[in-house]
């Protein structure tokens, strides 16, 4: 850059002095005419001073979309930003125009965004700011366990499935006991989960206003029912081996709090889960529990009826015995899941979440009407049930009571 701009200056430099020199010889010369040669010289420096005058623009031009592109690329992108920024790279022309019937584009889940913040607004005869809705889950269950991705269809894994201890101190002389173990391979298909719904052409015409109504509503749609199926999917194809269906029970019988617990209530259970949790060599990273419930354990009272609550809170966050409490209305009321996450279980993502548009569904083109579907693929491994302990508070403490 610094060369060519060197250049600039010394032809400028001798343009100047042709120049001059051309006024002196006019003003010398009885016809105000100025020698050829000067003429031509100062008409093949101006022709040199724009080209490279060009040149150094076209350099600073293309540094300049590098620098922009290089600063794009950095920038992680909200949900609803990745949305806008497909729109306007033209992912709905041919739709918007009519010369295709569909479009598509894909989603990266690592940069989704899911909070509910939008600034758009919908085109009509009436501007109303924002979309008014009730707030979907602040916490999905993707987020509380370990994530991993895969091109396959079908995850495998080795999977101990029994054992046999008979290791012993043993006499000099004397055999060693034999233990056994048995792997099983085991097996977990990838599976779809998804939802549709519908937009209006007026909303395909308003950028702002489509990117924010789909960053608001579909990913938490997909989400909730993704929210549902790791926990209560009962492994038959379409649906994932849910944690609840998978994990092992509360030890109602023969238990290490059996019948030993006064007055048992939900605070008592979760402790126990959490030494049941304990006993098998595990160490629990998170309890799950429906709202209710754990404002219930909130509202216990000691027998001088004074509340309880600072066993459970010490901050914003909710914990028992420092284990981090999550509240999610996908667990049913009623129910109690601890587990140490990193043992038990693995999320695989087989497809990240992908938006689909299409005119081709019902009565949409005589009705104007755009359908968008919202889908992923993904499995869960449940690598080992005992280290998930779930169960129903009501039979939970049942077992806990003293007779």
């Amino acid at each position: 850059m610094s060369n060519i701009q060197e250049q600039l200056d010394k032809i400028g430099n001798l343009v100047d002095e042709r120049i001059e020199k051309a006024s002196g010889q006019i003003k010398d010369n009885a016809r105000n005419e100025m020698d050829g040669v000067l003429k031509s010289e100062i008409q093949n420096l101006s022709q040199d001073f724009v080209a490279k005058f060009d040149e150094q623009t076209k350099r600073m031009d293309a540094v300049e979309l590098a620098n922009k592109k290089d600063v794009e690329g950095s920038m992680k992108l909200s949900f609803k930003g990745q949305i806008q920024k497909a729109v306007n790279d033209g992912a709905l022309e041919g739709l918007r125009k009519g010369t295709h019937n569909g479009a598509r584009f894909e989603v990266k889940s690592s940069d989704m965004t899911m909070a509910n913040t939008n600034t758009g607004v919908v085109a009509g005869e009436q501007v109303i700011e924002d979309f008014k809705f009730d707030p979907s889950r602040k916490v999905h269950i993707r987020s509380l366990i370990p994530n991993g991705s895969t091109d396959a269809q079908t995850v495998r894994f080795p999977k101990e499935s029994a054992y046999t201890d008979n290791a012993a101190a043993t006499a000099q002389g004397s055999a060693l006991g034999q233990s056994d173990f048995d792997v099983t391979a085991t097996s977990v298909n990838m599976e779809k989960i998804g939802t549709f719904m519908k937009l209006t052409d007026e909303m395909l015409s308003d950028t702002a206003g489509l990117s924010s109504y789909l960053a608001a509503r579909v990913p938490n749609k997909v989400l909730s029912i993704e929210d549902t199926e790791i926990l209560n999917g009962d492994g038959s194809s379409p649906n994932l081996d849910g944690l609840f269906t998978d994990g092992a029970a509360f030890v109602t019988s023969g238990g290490a709090f059996d019948d030993a617990v006064e007055s048992a209530n939900e605070y008592d259970v979760i402790v126990a889960a959490l030494n049941q949790l304990a006993l098998s060599n595990y160490q629990a990273d998170t309890i799950l529990l429906n709202p209710t419930d754990l404002h219930k354990i909130v509202l216990l009272k000691s027998t001088a009826n004074e509340y309880l609550r600072q066993q459970i809170y010490t901050g914003i966050q909710p914990t028992i015995l420092g284990i981090p409490v999550t509240v999610n209305t996908a667990v049913t009321a009623g129910k109690f899941l601890t587990m140490d996450s990193r043992a038990a279980t693995q999320y695989w993502i087989r497809e990240n979440l992908g938006i689909e548009f299409s005119r081709e569904d019902g009565t949409n083109f005589q009705s104007n009407f755009v359908t968008v579907r919202a889908q992923l693929r993904a499995g869960l491994t449940n690598y080992s049930p005992n280290a998930i302990v779930q169960g129903t508070f009501s039979t939970a403490k049942a077992a806990l009571e003293t007779p």
